[in-house]
């Protein structure tokens, strides 16, 4: 983009690093906060230096934290036989807030995938053998998507939970509370269908 200016080509760049943000995106944002979120747009730059400097990972779960136990680590109220594995911290976010689990946490940062790189160490499966070898779980609930790289995971997760004597137990998949079959998309049917339960 030729603007006569290589600060704004350099910011409009920066934004792009942003999922879901290309070029024309990252343009609107620079232009905007220019030309009317001056104030608001240096707030952003010092929290987001503060943020990229403070925040890191609890030790004992890894989701995202200032402190070296995060709070729902820390928390006493919280289920400690029950531990949740999760891809990422949104997804920690979105089990919080939609159900009422009082659980414990395990946040992968992924999900086994070595064409990216994404192996067992990556994801701290060591440390989370770790966590089941202590003896205090007893159900890990494995919350991982269901892709292709989030069912391998699961299958390993399940390994690594019976090998720890652990009872390992998957999200359900399949068609949504008031969903009508002939509008579910055929791979989620496909998969409601195999995964069918018998009624009690």
């Amino acid at each position: 983009m030729s603007n006569g200016s290589s600060l704004l080509a350099e910011l409009i760049e920066a934004l792009r690093c942003l999922p879901g943000v290309g070029g024309k995106s990252a343009q609107r944002m620079a232009f905007h906060l220019l030309e009317r979120e001056r104030e608001r747009g240096l707030k952003l730059a010092a929290v987001l230096e503060q943020a990229i400097q403070r925040i890191g990972h609890c030790s004992q779960c890894r989701n995202f934290s200032e402190e070296s136990l995060c709070s729902l680590c820390a928390s006493s109220s919280r289920d400690r036989q029950v531990l949740c594995v999760v891809e990422s911290p949104t997804d920690l976010a979105a089990i919080e807030q939609a159900t009422g689990y009082r659980g414990q946490y395990f946040v992968l940062m992924g999900r086994l995938s070595p064409l990216d790189g994404l192996g067992p160490e990556e994801l701290g499966l060591a440390q989370l053998t770790e966590r089941l070898g202590v003896g205090e779980i007893e159900e890990l609930i494995i919350a991982t998507n269901p892709t292709v790289e989030g069912e391998a995971t699961a299958h390993y997760l399940a390994q690594l939970a019976r090998a720890g004597g652990v009872r390992p137990t998957r999200l359900a998949h399949g068609v949504p509370l008031g969903g009508e079959l002939e509008y579910v998309d055929r791979g989620t049917l496909a998969h409601a269908f195999g995964s069918r339960q018998l009624l009690d």
